[in-house]
């Protein structure tokens, strides 16, 4: 297959005789395009493009400025698909997001009016300033890719996702996000401060400062729908479930939790493992891959108790304990 250049726009026809040969071509067009705007952060891009091609949504954690926001609509832009950004404030209400009943005195009817939660890609910035109640209305459509309002359903668009900021909670004016709002995001990334030649490369073009790139699409929402269901067809075989199936006993059996991986977060490690392993050319999961995710897919789901937090213990300490003392398996290729 004809490599494309970074940065260029996708092939335009998902699939063709090599796929996994197609879908590192087209995540490479994609990181490319975003990486124009978020300069020196190629992890950052490739964690937040493997939440993408994994059909999860992305919560992205940092101090203010160090371009969270340019990091979500970055991927909005090099999507051609339809997608809105919300601005978390504390007087937004649960209906500015999903949308509201509205009556219709010509009709004598009620019509339901869409909120900006329907579109393919949703930008949720800042979105610990809002209140707990006005982040609870998506919990709904991030799990079930639904609303209900007044007892019906309505459904969005097809591949949609959900990629939400927030700032550190001990910053003035925020909230802490609820366990169960945390854990429906399958990746939690920061961003961190660019290093010095990155940062110095920003500076150089402080006339422009503040002023995003233009980015164009260089993927379709069918192309990034192929990549998701290409994802689950990822091979994962018997010893990959087992060793994600013990990391994630480890953490429920950790001393120092009180709350360990869930369910839905073993699966969100296998998914995420598996668009790892697809954006590396492989059809395959390796343990590597696992290793690669396992930390922005399940620290923020892992709850310390409360001597653990006394001591200053961190989630991703535990976590890095677990890693170590789950066994590898040793043959883990196609079988």
């Amino acid at each position: 297959m004809t490599q494309t250049p970074v940065g260029s726009a996708a092939p335009a026809e998902p699939g063709g005789p090599d796929p996994a040969a197609y879908f590192a071509t087209a995540h490479r067009a994609v990181a490319g395009n975003v990486e124009k705007a978020l300069r020196g952060k190629p992890m950052a891009v490739r964690l937040a493009l493997t939440c993408l091609f994994a059909g999860g949504h992305l919560l992205v954690e940092d101090v203010p400025g160090v371009g969270k926001t340019t990091l979500a609509k970055a991927i909005a832009d090099s999507v051609d698909a339809s997608w809105n950004r919300i601005q978390f404030t504390p007087d937004l209400l649960p209906g500015d997001i999903t949308g509201i009943q509205i009556y219709d005195q010509s009709t004598g009817e009620f019509s339901f009016r869409e909120g900006p939660v329907f579109a393919h890609l949703v930008v949720a910035d800042e979105i610990n300033r809002a209140s707990p109640k006005t982040q609870s209305a998506l919990l709904e459509v991030m799990a079930e890719r639904q609303v209900t309002v007044d007892g019906r359903a309505h459904s969005v668009p097809p591949a949609f996702m959900v990629i939400a900021t927030q700032n550190p909670v001990d910053l003035e004016g925020t909230y802490r996000l609820p366990e169960a709002q945390l854990d429906r995001f399958m990746l939690r990334i920061s961003v961190g401060y660019p290093d010095v030649d990155a940062e110095a490369e920003i500076l150089a073009g402080r006339a422009t400062a503040g002023v995003p790139p233009e980015l164009r699409p260089v993927a379709s929402v069918d192309q990034i729908a192929w990549m998701a269901a290409y994802t689950s067809r990822v091979h994962v075989t018997p010893a990959i479930a087992q060793y994600i199936a013990r990391i994630a006993k480890a953490t429920r059996d950790a001393e120092e939790l009180r709350l360990g991986v869930s369910p839905r977060g073993s699966i969100a490690l296998a998914s995420a493992s598996q668009a790892w392993a697809a954006c590396e050319g492989r059809g395959y999961v390796v343990p590597d891959d696992v290793k690669a995710v396992a930390g922005p897919v399940l620290t923020h789901r892992l709850l310390l108790d409360q001597e653990a937090e006394i001591r200053g213990v961190r989630p991703g300490e535990v976590l890095d304990r677990v890693l170590r003392s789950v066994p590898v398996p040793v043959a883990s290729g196609v079988s």
